[in-house]
């Protein structure tokens, strides 16, 4: 557990976290230790609420520790949406308890954000190795038809009992592989921020991400069955991910161009014959797209890069506003790509700059991703043994969608990523061609 101690000295809101068997048996002493002569609110859902968090209040009681009543939601299919904020932050006016989460990652996000709203710290005590937002910074909460991250603390103390989580539901346990799997691409994605000086790497925010990565990442079919090293393993690298959120104040360290095809699904409404799709579900369809797209960028001799060609490709700031607006024209979020695209738009001088660094560089710059990329058949391989969607259609999306939103999520965030790449040195569309045409992985 040295990573996780070494890495608590750089989390800026977390100050303890247990990461063991017996860890919820802990939970009483930890915040009697974290929130000394305070008051305990339980928040959860009716399943988390009969799985742990009952036995949680009982212990909370049998320790001395004052209680609220538990706030337990009672929608079966809750997600992280605004108006779950505004419910819990009400109840939390009326007292002065500290919140403490017991749940995955909805109730995680929905408490931290309300907690945030009210003016106080909190505890999470996670039930299932879901997703990496435990200890990060910020929570994703859908507000006015839109995904976004509001900017508020994470948690002061944080348990996750490997006992429980080993047990959790595979497809959770799936989601929270696949969200891991995920920090492989948006470290290639910043590998060429920092290449072409557009957004330099922090180095203790990587080493905390990546340096035990794929040592995470190795046992797919342990984390399925439940194994409880594996489970530990994932859970560690999981947390480890939120505290590299915690200290850069930014999801930069973990998140990429796949992140950004799940917030684009979410804003579009998207759904599975009606239900919704879990975040790290999207994320493992939206990392093997990217995984594809970087098979591709690695083949690509870009020592030769025509700059003046790509250049004369280039629109101007006023050409690639009207695009967006005209892209998302019929949506519930009309201006937010008029917005990215003009806060990341290179002028023809910074553009060739960018370009000259990565047609002068290629080489190194190809060997670092060479490195960083795990080929696409493996990536595949492992996300579906660990029961992890790995074609589109399985979360309900055709091929020619996927295809779209190649295009149209590079609009909505200014953060530099392989898309961006693809767009300014114009090889997407030849790109998409090779993914979607005849032979291709998805052949239309």
């Amino acid at each position: 557990m040295s990573k996780v101690a070494n890495a608590l000295k750089s989390a800026k809101e977390t100050k303890a976290l247990i990461i063991d068997n017996n860890a919820a048996d802990k939970a009483a002493a930890l915040f009697k230790e974290q929130f000394p002569n305070q008051r305990a609110v339980i928040v959860s859902d009716l399943t988390t609420f009969s799985i742990l968090g009952k036995s949680i209040s009982k212990q909370f009681e049998s320790n001395h520790i004052d209680q609220e009543n538990p706030f337990v939601y009672q929608n079966k299919e809750m997600y992280a949406e605004y108006n779950y904020v505004e419910q819990l932050a009400e109840a939390l006016k009326l007292h002065d308890a500290i919140p403490v989460a017991v749940g995955s990652g909805t109730i995680n996000d929905l408490t931290k954000l309300a907690a945030h709203l009210a003016h106080r710290q909190y505890m999470c005590i996670a039930t299932a190795a879901s997703m990496d937002g435990y200890t990060a910074f910020g929570a994703s909460i859908t507000a006015n038809g839109a995904k976004q991250t509001f900017n508020c603390p994470a948690p002061q103390a944080c348990i996750a009992d490997i006992k429980v989580l080993s047990k959790a539901p595979t497809k959770m346990t799936a989601a929270g592989y696949a969200d891991l799997f995920a920090k492989i691409t948006a470290g290639a994605d910043w590998i060429l921020a920092d290449a072409l000086g557009i957004e330099a790497i922090d180095p203790i925010a990587w080493e905390i991400v990546q340096s035990g990565l794929h040592e995470a990442l190795s046992d797919p079919a342990g984390i399925k069955n439940g194994d409880p090293n594996a489970v530990e393993k994932l859970t560690e690298g999981l947390m480890l991910g939120g505290f590299a959120m915690q200290w850069s104040k930014s999801s930069r360290p973990a998140s990429g161009a796949e992140h950004q095809f799940s917030h684009l699904w979410n804003m579009e409404h998207h759904l599975n014959n009606g239900a919704h799709i879990s975040h790290g579900f999207q994320v493992s369809i939206g990392t093997l797209a990217i995984t594809a797209l970087y098979d591709l960028v690695i083949k690509t001799d870009f020592s030769q890069l025509d700059i003046d060609a790509a250049l004369k490709q280039w629109p101007t700031l006023e050409q690639l506003q009207a695009d967006a607006l005209q892209i998302f024209k019929h949506t519930d979020f009309p201006e937010i790509g008029l917005q990215e695209v003009t806060a990341k738009y290179a002028n023809h001088e910074e553009l060739e700059r960018q370009l000259t660094q990565l047609k002068t560089n290629w080489s190194t710059i190809k060997q670092q991703l060479t490195q960083q990329i795990l080929p696409f058949d493996e990536a595949k391989r492992r996300l579906a043994q660990v029961g992890a969607p790995t074609e589109p259609e399985q979360i309900g999306l055709s091929r020619q969608k996927l295809r779209d939103t190649f295009v149209r999520a590079q609009y909505i965030r200014r953060r530099y990523t392989v898309l961006d790449l693809a767009v300014r040195t114009g090889y997407l569309n030849k790109w998409l061609d090779q993914l979607f045409g005849k032979d291709g992985i998805w052949e239309i």
